[in-house]
C-alpha cells in the first residue's frame, strides 16, 4: 500500500499490451478532417485510453480490449436478429474504440442522420492461465442500447448510455490463443419522438445550446479474470470523524468473509478487518486528515473476498446544510464552504463525448483549478470514472448533474419511460457514490424532461435514501413545484441574482431560505474567435448572435466578466449567496461563451484579474462565515502532471488497535500490520 496524500494525481495502472484489434497498419482506419481539432487529435494515434479504467475497482490482471474495431451500419432493428457473424477484416470499416462515430477520432464520422443502428465487431484472444477463471467483459459506456454476442453466443441487451455495465462471459470463450468474436448491436434513437431517452444536450439537429449526437461505445472496453465467487461492486465512504462504511456486493449475493486494510499515510499503520460481504461494514480510523479541496487526502484501501483481491481509495469527509449566522449554507467537513466553478459540458471537437485522451481530459480540470475555482459542474452528462478520480486528487468538487430526457417540452417521457430514466438515475448514484469529490446530485436542469406533476418530490427522498452522504439539488434553475431538495436554484444570465428574496425578471422563483441560495448558472459572456478557433459549421457560426452578450475584444469580456463577478460577490456580501456556476469552460459548437475556446487553444481570460476576482468572492464568503481552507490549490506537497509511469513502493508498519463492526457483529481488532509491496502506477 502507498500514501495517497503523496501521489496526488496518481492515475491508474497502464494498460496491458492490447490484444484485441485489428491491426492498425493493415486496418485502413484514419482521423477523419473534422470542423475542428485539438492539439491531442493527432497524438492519439491508434492505441487510446490506456489507463485502467476503473480506479475503485483495480485488479492487477486485466486486458484493454480498446483499440481498432470494424464498424457497419445497421438499416434497422430487425437486424438484430440476423448477426453477421464471422465476417472478420471484410466487416464494414475500420473504427476507433472508443469514441463516437459521428467524430472525426471515430475514423467513420458518420452523419447525424443516419446514425440510430450500428455493427460493431473485434477480435480477441485471452491469455492461457485465465482458463480456470471466469471473465468479465466490461464496457464503460455504449449510447444508447446494446446487444452483444460472443463467438456467437447472446448475452444481453443493456439499456443506458451513461453508465457501466458487466458480463461474465467465460462459458463461451476460446483460449489457447484462439480468436474470440465481439459482436455488439447499438440502436441509439438520440432525441427522437417515439423513443424518449436520456440525451442530455445531445441533438441529431445541432443547433446554439444543443450539440451533435454521440452514439456507440464511447468509453472504454476490457476484460479481466476473477474467481468464480468475485467482488461485483464496493460502495465505499467515510466522514470527517473517521468513521467509515463499506459495502462489498458479492457476485452471489450472499454473505462471504471479507478483508479490509487500509492505510493511514500519517502514520504508515495498516488497518485490518474482517467482515461479511452484501451488508455494510462500519469502521474507524484515528487521526485521518479529512477530504477538502486545499488538502484532497485519500487513502489506499485493499479488499479481498476468497481470491478475488481489489485495490481502491477512499477520502473522508462530511457533507451536510446547516445554519451559518442564520442562514442556510452548505457545509463540508463542519464549515460552510462557498462552491464556485464552472458549468462543465464535457463536449470535444475531435472526440464529441469522448475526450481525445486522459491527459486532455485533465487539461481542462487542472486549467480550472489555477484560475482558482474549487468545482465543477458537470452538465447534463456522466463521464468516464477516471474524470472522477482526477477531481478526487486535484480536490475540485464536482456538482452531478443527472442525464436529462430531451428538453423538448413535446416529448415528455411517458410511464415507462420514466421508470427507466429513473432506473438510470439511481444506477448513476449507485456507481459513482464512492467518489469522495462528487459534493452534490442534480436531478432536473431547467424542467427538462420533468413531468408537470414534479417527480422531484417523490424523487429526492429516494435519492437521498440511495445516498445519505451529499446534497441533492431537486431542480436546478426553474419549474420548481415543491420546494424539496436543500438547493434554492435559480439561473440568471449574465448577471447573477443570487440568495434574494426579489428576482427582477425571468422564470426563476425568489430565494427560499429554509434552503441553500445558489446560482446554479450566470455568465455566459462571449468573444467570437478566429474561424481556426471556431466550431466550421455554417449553421453554428449563424448561432453565435444568439450569445447573452458578445464583446469586441478580449479586454472588453474580461472587463466585462469582473463586472459579472463584482454582482455575484455583492450578493455574497449582501444577500444569502452560497455558490455560483459560471458559463462555461469552453466554448462548445456554436456557442462562444467559453474561458476557452472549443480546441483549447485560446485562453480568453486574463489570468491574474480571475485568481484575483475568485479570490475575492472566497473572502466575501469567509466575512459570511465560511471556512478558510474552501479555494482549491496545488500545494500541500503534492505532485503535478507528470506522463511518465513509475514504480511505487512503500513499507508500512507498526500497531494500533481499534473496532469494527459488520452488521451489527463485532469484527476481530484493527491490527497494524508491516506490508511491502510493488506497484506500477501512472502519474
Amino acid at each position: 500500500m502507498i500514501p495517497l496524500i503523496s501521489l496526488l494525481f496518481l492515475s491508474v495502472l497502464l494498460a496491458s499490451p492490447i490484444l484485441a484489434q485489428y491491426d492498425p497498419a493493415e486496418s485502413g482506419y484514419e482521423v477523419k478532417k473534422g470542423k475542428l481539432d485539438t492539439d491531442w487529435t493527432e497524438k492519439v494515434r491508434t492505441n487510446p485510453w490506456v489507463e485502467y479504467p476503473r480506479p475503485q475497482q483495480v485488479r492487477e490482471r486485466w486486458q484493454s480490449l480498446n483499440g481498432i474495431w470494424r464498424y457497419s451500419k445497421a438499416l434497422g432493428p430487425n437486424e438484430v436478429d440476423t448477426p453477421p457473424f464471422g465476417q472478420g477484416e471484410d466487416f464494414g470499416q475500420a473504427v476507433m474504440i472508443p469514441s463516437c462515430i459521428e467524430s472525426a477520432l471515430s475514423g467513420v464520422m458518420v452523419d447525424l442522420k443516419d446514425n440510430a443502428y450500428s455493427w460493431f465487431q473485434t477480435k480477441f484472444t485471452v491469455p492461457d492461465d485465465w482458463r480456470d477463471d471466469e471473465i468479465l467483459l466490461n464496457f464503460g459506456a455504449v449510447d444508447y442500447q446494446a446487444t452483444i454476442w460472443i463467438n456467437g453466443e447472446k448475452y444481453y441487451t443493456h439499456k443506458g448510455g451513461y453508465n457501466r455495465f458487466t458480463y461474465s462471459i467465460a462459458p463461451h470463450v476460446k483460449f489457447g490463443g484462439q480468436d474470440n468474436e465481439l459482436l455488439v448491436f447499438v440502436h441509439d434513437p438520440t432525441d427522437s419522438a417515439e423513443y424518449v431517452i436520456p440525451v442530455g444536450k445531445q441533438t441529431v439537429n445541432p443547433s446554439h445550446i444543443f450539440y451533435t449526437a454521440c452514439s456507440g461505445i464511447w468509453q472504454s472496453v476490457f476484460i479481466e479474470p476473477v474467481p468464480k465467487t468475485y467482488i461485483d461492486r464496493i460502495d465505499l465512504s467515510g466522514d470527517m470523524d473517521g468513521n467509515g462504511v463499506i459495502t462489498v456486493h458479492s457476485s452471489v449475493s450472499s454473505p462471504e468473509e471479507v478483508k479490509v486494510a487500509l492505510t493511514d499515510h500519517k502514520t504508515g499503520k495498516v488497518y485490518e478487518s474482517t467482515g461479511r460481504s452484501d451488508g455494510p461494514m462500519n469502521f474507524t480510523v484515528p487521526g485521518i486528515q479529512p477530504w477538502c479541496p486545499d488538502n484532497p487526502t485519500l487513502y489506499n484501501v485493499s479488499v479481498t473476498l476468497g481470491d478475488d483481491k481489489v485495490d481502491t481509495y477512499m477520502g473522508f469527509r462530511t457533507i451536510s446544510r446547516d445554519k451559518v449566522d442564520d442562514v442556510t449554507r452548505p457545509m463540508l467537513n463542519g464549515e460552510f464552504v462557498f462552491m464556485f466553478g464552472p458549468l462543465d459540458q464535457g463536449y470535444w471537437p475531435d472526440g464529441i463525448y469522448t475526450p481525445p485522451s486522459y491527459e486532455a481530459m485533465k487539461f481542462d480540470l487542472k486549467y480550472l483549478q489555477k484560475l482558482g475555482f474549487n468545482m465543477v459542474r458537470k452538465h447534463i452528462k456522466v463521464e468516464t470514472d477516471l474524470f472522477y478520480r482526477a477531481c478526487d486528487e486535484l480536490g475540485l468538487l464536482v456538482i452531478q448533474d443527472m442525464v436529462s430526457t430531451t428538453a423538448r417540452k413535446e416529448f415528455r417521457p411517458n410511464e415507462k419511460q420514466q421508470e427507466q430514466w429513473e432506473s438510470e438515475l439511481k444506477q448513476m448514484v449507485d456507481l459513482h457514490k464512492s467518489f469522495p469529490s462528487i459534493f452534490t446530485w442534480v436531478i432536473y436542469n431547467e424542467g427538462w424532461g420533468q413531468l408537470d406533476e414534479g417527480p422531484e418530490k417523490e424523487l429526492t427522498p429516494q435519492v437521498q435514501e440511495w445516498d445519505p452522504t451529499r446534497l441533492i439539488d431537486s431542480v436546478s434553475g426553474w419549474n420548481e413545484k415543491h420546494k424539496v431538495g436543500d438547493f434554492s436554484d435559480n439561473h440568471h444570465y449574465p448577471e447573477p441574482n443570487c440568495g434574494s428574496l426579489k428576482v427582477n425578471d425571468g422564470p426563476s422563483v425568489p430565494y427560499d431560505p429554509d434552503r441553500i441560495g445558489f446560482q446554479g448558472e450566470f455568465g455566459g459572456l462571449g468573444l467570437n474567435a478566429s474561424i481556426e478557433n471556431l466550431w466550421n459549421d455554417e449553421a453554428a457560426i449563424k448561432s453565435i448572435e444568439k450569445t447573452y452578450e458578445l464583446a469586441k475584444d478580449k479586454a472588453g469580456w474580461n472587463k466585462r466578466s469582473r463586472e459579472v463577478l463584482a454582482v455575484l460577490q455583492s450578493q455574497v456580501e449582501q444577500h444569502a449567496c452560497s455558490g455560483g456556476v459560471w458559463t462555461q469552460t469552453t466554448d462548445v459548437e456554436g456557442e462562444v461563451n467559453g474561458l476557452m475556446t472549443y480546441d483549447r487553444r485560446v485562453d480568453r481570460t486574463d489570468p491574474e484579474q480571475w485568481k484575483s476576482d475568485i479570490q475575492a468572492l472566497y473572502d466575501a464568503a469567509k466575512a459570511r462565515g465560511a471556512g478558510t481552507r474552501i479555494g482549491a490549490t496545488l500545494g500541500s506537497g503534492t505532485k503535478t502532471f507528470s506522463e511518465s509511469a513509475q514504480t511505487a513502493s512503500a513499507t508500512s508498519a507498526s500497531s494500533q488497535t481499534s473496532t469494527a463492526t459488520s452488521n451489527g457483529v463485532r469484527a476481530r481488532k484493527l491490527v497494524g500490520i508491516s506490508k511491502r509491496g510493488r506497484i506500477r502506477w501512472f502519474f
